[in-house]
């Protein structure tokens, strides 16, 4: 622990959350969901973190990264958002940190990579089913059929609350963490000098 958080790491987590932070402002609706559902890449640098500083550095990114973003711009989702973001991203890069620190070479990262998308696409998956949209209908009393209709005017197959996690939360998951990965996967070499 002490290692981890040494005066070096402890500037380039602070440097790490803060550019998530920034790119946490950088975000768009993309076909497979409703627009509410914004993607970013927030998390490149804090999987670039999570590998280059192991998996204590990559939480305490992520805590830097949603602090920060709540002081530049306050909540617009009662922290429902932001409490998402951090569970489901810290799941994803904490997760690739622990796998990688076992054997660091390029084949343990794409397989660091691989297991943390599907930690991240099933928790976000569950996550959402479970408590994050009812959480939205409770805290801004939007009907869930509202939702519901928000999704089928994409999928006209989505008829429920179940139909929707799978055919929008689970896809826009999936496009997120495959950006990231192959991102991180290009830049990860050029960057990590920098931060060891």
């Amino acid at each position: 622990m002490k290692r981890d958080l040494n005066v070096k790491n402890i500037s380039s987590i602070a440097i790490l959350g803060a550019l998530g932070a920034v790119l946490m402002f950088f975000d768009f609706p993309i076909a497979v969901a409703p627009s509410f559902y914004k993607l970013d890449i927030s998390d490149l640098p804090c999987l670039i973190g999570a590998f280059a500083l192991g998996p204590v550095p990559a939480f305490f990114i992520q805590v830097i990264k949603i602090i920060i973003k709540l002081l530049i711009k306050p909540t617009s989702t009662a922290f429902v958002g932001e409490l998402a973001s951090f569970i489901f991203s810290s799941i994803y890069t904490v997760t690739a940190a622990i796998i990688y620190q076992s054997n660091k070479n390029r084949k343990s990262a794409i397989k660091a990579m691989i297991i943390a998308s599907i930690a991240m696409v099933f928790s976000a998956t569950a996550g959402n089913y479970l408590f994050i949209i009812p959480a939205y209908v409770r805290l801004y009393n939007m009907p869930l059929e509202t939702i519901i209709s928000m999704g089928s005017a994409i999928f006209p197959i989505i008829s429920d609350k179940f139909s929707f996690v799978l055919c929008c939360v689970l896809p826009f998951n999936l496009i997120k963490v495959i950006i990231v990965d192959v991102l991180t996967f290009f830049l990860y070499k050029r960057i990590s000098p920098l931060l060891k």
